[in-house]
């Protein structure tokens, strides 16, 4: 096979024996123009696949006068898989182009292009693209304007951008010339062969064949060229609008794989970013046109890999003492599974909500950077263990005066009476001041940040265990000393007294304390106004044997907390909390979703455990196309038919009974009466259905509307996605996708849709089947 390098199945780039530069000259003798003055333009046809009948392809007639290729730009999606390579949208192509165009090639300062919505840059003399808000390799950028594909590729591939060049000068020239069946000859044995304008083909030597074609037929197919974009099978995106709306933080549940695919949550994130594009163009078309509504940005939050990093070492001390049968599901398990035990450590707990609370902090702080104008809202989406951390932070979060500044509020922290160079020189660190000043650190930003952050500014570990557990001990001790004498909102306890087994009365002192130290059991006579949902350990205050989990504060307030098969209420029920007041909401986020599919089974219901006097349903999220789905309605209707003939049933039989319960024809009424009796019978028997209908309906219709708690306003909580078809027949066998499902899941994308543009105003469009 030919080869690129660094990419397999390529052509490589060393130049072709033909002198470009001959051809060039040869071709301003005769025309007496420079190359770049020859007149222009028409548009290429597509160039047939075929290769048998090349021969009836040649054109006698004038040849059409030679146009410039139109170049566009394509990145691979992957820095370490040169096979793949996907298009720009036109407008992030023109803006590289004309980048290029304004700094040309030559050495200079970088000159960086955002591309794809501002999510990463290109550094165009680099041809390297870079993501801005998640760690990736940077992978390859061309601008392409000559394609091949091979005869069992499905895909056309772009070749280097000197190759390109080059084929273009020489399909200039016998463009020009009109002097075609021009052949391409390369050092490795390719040839390139101008048949015509419409007939372009690459040829391969037998030696470079692969292995397994043994067919002298196989050997000798060529591979179709082609010039231009306009001529290839390619989708190029629409791009996406620049004014955004609102800002969406994901964060992933146990694991690095997010789907049954194993991919990524960045992977995930694209794929849900994607559908609520196309959603937007089809729910809010004419809010478009008008221009109120522009796009929702959502930013994944990776936490599993701070985690299993070698900051913590954890992965070395399990690997030590797993069992070596078995391995690719011990490992399996090592990697996903114990990430349930990690969050029910007090160690590692702190550890996820660090790091969450500072990933969402670090990527707001970036977004707020590239999008200064942006003054929406933001919301955060929380996928199974992802949706508990985010639950704990949300209920942790303090309100008021003190909710944004966090550690760094005066009363909560005392620390703020030293200098970074009085603390620095405490704990004989003195050396890293100016590190840690050339940062615009002091004490306050210095509490917030992790061992990640002080690694990346070079301070070994050593020095920075210490200096953070200097800072995380200052906070705790006074934070503890501050909720000893005054319980935060949301955990304050009833003020009556409850009785023991003995009939001792308790006071509010060893209530409030076992209220406190999370990691004694909620009985039956102690309940909470509110209630503290930790993972038994202490908020502040230090029981014996325990380590307090320090909730960080997000940087700002949430409009609404949506969690995708959460097992919230699971968690809350294992904690000891039997009931969730009413009145309780989040500190600093209103809104809350509970959406699940009906067959997760990590899934679990949060409105019982507000609304324990009714039965509520779920609220059943509509088919984004407007509708149930089709087996859905199917089995409705089956329901509504299956009444139907139970009554029919029940009048034939009553029918029956009568006519043999009739008297004798000679004592029959006359003809009139009968059909008088008849119709009584009749209009009897359908007032009953009507008066049993109108009473269903007007039940229906006096049945009160029921406020569920004010975690949501109170509105409903829990929203189930409707199964697929292929899933209502075995829900075991898709129980494990059913968890993970919510990624390409287009009534999620639109609920989350509709939940945003319903604050901002923005009508809702169905649109028509």
């Amino acid at each position: 096979m030919l080869h690129i390098p660094g990419e397999e199945g390529g052509l490589s780039e060393a130049a072709p024996e033909v002198n470009n530069q001959d051809l060039l000259d040869k071709l301003a003798q005769k025309t007496g123009n420079a190359p770049e003055d020859q007149v222009p333009h028409v548009v290429d046809e597509a160039s047939p696949s075929s290769t048998s009948s090349f021969e009836l392809l040649d054109m006698d007639s004038a040849p059409a006068p030679y146009r410039e290729v139109q170049p566009h730009w394509f990145f691979c999606p992957r820095g370490d898989d040169n096979t793949t390579w996907l298009p720009f949208s036109r407008d992030d192509s023109d803006k590289l182009e004309n980048a290029l165009n304004t700094v040309g090639d030559k050495e200079g300062d970088e000159v960086v292009i955002a591309v794809d919505g501002e999510r990463y840059d290109v550094h165009v003399r680099e041809r390297k693209r870079y993501a801005v808000y998640w760690e990736q390799d940077p992978t390859e950028v061309r601008r392409c304007s000559w394609f091949y594909k091979g005869d069992k590729d499905t895909k056309f591939m772009p070749y280097p951008e000197d190759f390109c060049k080059r084929l273009e000068e020489a399909y200039m020239v016998a463009v020009t010339l009109n002097e075609w069946k021009t052949k391409l000859e390369f050092p490795s044995g390719e040839t390139v062969i101008l048949h015509n304008p419409k007939l372009i083909m690459q040829y391969q030597p037998i030696g470079l064949q692969d292995e397994w074609q043994s067919s002298p037929s196989e050997q000798t197919r060529p591979r179709t060229v082609k010039r231009g974009v306009c001529n290839i099978t390619v989708e190029i995106p629409e791009g996406e609008p620049e004014k955004v709306d609102h800002l969406v933080f994901m964060v992933h549940g146990i694991g690095p794989a997010c789907d049954l695919r194993f991919r990524s949550i960045i992977q995930c994130v694209n794929d849900f970013r994607s559908a609520s594009l196309s959603l937007l163009g089809s729910h809010y078309k004419r809010a478009q046109q008008d221009g109120q509504v522009g796009r929702v940005e959502f930013l994944p939050v990776n936490w599993h890999s701070a985690l299993h990093g070698d900051a913590t070492g954890v992965d070395e001390d399990i690997q030590r003492i797993t069992l070596p049968s078995i391995s690719r599901l011990r490992h399996f398990t090592n990697d996903t599974l114990l990430d349930l035990f990690f969050y029910n450590s007090p160690t590692y707990c702190q550890t996820i909500v660090d790091t969450v609370a500072s990933e969402i902090n670090k990527l707001h702080t970036l977004f707020k950077q590239r999008h200064s104008g942006f003054n929406g809202a933001i919301s955060v989406v929380g996928h199974s263990l992802g949706s508990l951390i985010l639950f704990d932070l949300l209920t942790n979060q303090r309100n008021g005066s003190n909710a944004r500044q966090g550690v760094l509020s005066g009363e909560s922290f005392h620390m703020h009476h030293d200098t970074l160079q009085d603390t620095l020189t405490r704990l004989g660190l003195q050396q890293y001041l100016d590190t840690l000043q050339a940062e615009n650190l002091d004490l306050e930003s210095l509490a917030l940040c992790q061992d990640c952050d002080l690694k990346d500014l070079g301070i070994p570990l050593g020095p920075r265990k210490k200096l953070l557990n200097y800072v995380r001990k200052k906070w705790l001790s006074e934070d503890s000393k501050n909720r000893a004498g005054r319980l935060p909102p949301g955990i304050q306890v009833q003020p009556e007294s409850s009785s023991d087994q003995d009939g001792n009365q308790s006071s509010a002192a060893s209530k409030r304390r076992a209220h406190f130290h999370r990691a004694q059991s909620v009985t039956s006579a102690v309940e909470y106004e509110y209630f503290d949902v930790g993972i038994g350990q202490t908020n502040g205050g230090i029981a014996k044997g325990q380590v307090s989990i320090n909730y960080p504060q997000l940087a700002f307030h949430p409009q609404t907390f949506f969690a995708f098969g959460s097992p919230i209420g699971m968690f809350l029920t294992v904690r000891g909390l039997k009931h969730i007041d009413p009145k309780y909401s989040f500190p600093t986020c209103k809104s809350f979703y509970n959406i699940y599919h009906p067959f997760d089974p990590v899934a679990y219901r949060i409105e019982p455990m507000i609304v324990t006097e009714v039965d509520l349903e779920p609220m059943l999220i509509p088919h984004h196309k407007g509708r149930k789905r089709m087996h859905l309605e199917l089995k409705d209707s089956l329901t509504r038919m299956s009444m139907d003939l139970k009554n029919n049933v029940f009048g034939s039989l009553r029918t029956a009974w009568q006519s043999f319960a009739r008297i004798p024809v000679a004592a029959l009424p006359p003809l009139d009466e009968a059909n008088t009796t008849i119709e009584n019978d009749l209009q009897e028997s359908q007032g009953t259905c009507e008066e049993a209908e109108s009473s269903e309906s007007a039940e229906q219709r006096e049945q009160p509307e029921i406020k569920v708690g004010m975690l949501n306003e109170g509105r409903r909580i829990d929203y189930v996605l409707q199964e697929k078809p292929i899933e209502s027949f075995n829900e075991y066998l898709f129980a494990i996708q059913s968890h993970l499902c919510y990624w390409e899941s287009e009534d999620t994308a639109l609920l989350l849709l509709k939940e945003i543009y319903d604050k901002l105003g923005v009508a809702f469009e169905q649109p028509q089947q």
